[in-house]
């Protein structure tokens, strides 16, 4: 499967920033004290620790999000994390682009929290750099499967057939679907990789000489072409052994993972 090169959204970065973090899949979803609570507390933390003058969740913040009216649900789960996020932006600007699983978080999510959309793809001008901003599941072009059902469910026509429905019947819908995603991962179905000639193409497209993106949860740096690099970002899991919580942080000093544990 090919995808063409798209148009890129360019953010250029206040003169007064000195650091900026990188964090993607968090995965956060409702449940009994467990794991899942536990990153969230990770999370929480890192929100109200980070130095970063300005924070770019690149997709997959939380495990599912089924529509922005789960925000007026008393006592939501969606509703605690968008506190949250609330309480960090009076602190630092948050950019949020939508990922593979929170995809329908639009515009009320956003002014809810206080938080700015991020397009996918998008290009941060910053310390003298262009870098390229991805989720990353466009460009995992071997899973044709995903790419077939992505173009079905960011159509208009199903997000508006999807968004009729009560919220209790989206939320089933959504259960469903990831215990199906869950039990193909148990049969050892393959998790395909972001193409490396398609990255290349995107960051030639963007003038860019990095690639940051989320979405494969195999954190590395992988040499492209001379000159041209992909950071890929951990996913967050307390329940892992060790622990994964991490940021990608650029500065004067370049770039580094910092482990986002109290």
């Amino acid at each position: 499967m090919h995808t063409g090169v798209p148009r890129f959204e360019v953010l250029c970065a206040p003169a007064h920033w000195r650091r900026v973090d990188f964090i993607s899949d968090l995965h956060l979803q409702a449940g009994a004290p467990d794991a899942r609570v536990s990153t969230r507390s990770l999370w929480q933390h890192y929100l109200q620790t980070t130095p970063a003058d300005a924070l770019f969740i690149l997709g997959d913040l939380f495990e599912v999000w089924v529509g922005d009216d789960a925000l007026h649900e008393t006592g939501s789960f969606e509703a605690r994390v968008c506190a949250d996020l609330q309480a960090a932006a009076r602190r630092l600007p948050v950019w949020f682009m939508q990922g593979n699983r929170d995809f329908l978080a639009g515009a009320a999510f956003l002014g809810h929290c206080g938080i700015a959309a991020l397009a996918d793809p998008a290009v941060l001008v910053f310390g003298g750099q262009r870098i390229l901003l991805s989720h990353g599941d466009l460009l995992c072009l071997e899973d044709r499967d995903y790419q077939r059902f992505r173009l079905q469910v960011r159509s208009a026509a199903w997000q508006q057939r999807f968004l009729a429905q009560p919220l209790a019947v989206r939320r089933a819908q959504a259960r469903s679907m990831r215990q199906e995603s869950e039990a193909r991962k148990r049969l050892g179905a393959p998790c395909a990789d972001v193409d490396a000639a398609a990255a290349i193409a995107w960051l030639n497209a963007a003038d860019a000489r990095t690639l940051v993106h989320g979405h494969t949860h195999q954190p590395a740096e992988h040499a492209l072409a001379p000159g041209l690099q992909r950071l890929v970002l951990s996913d967050w899991d307390a329940a892992a052994t060790p622990a994964r919580a991490e940021a990608l942080r650029l500065s004067a000093a370049g770039w580094q993972r910092l482990a986002a544990l109290p």
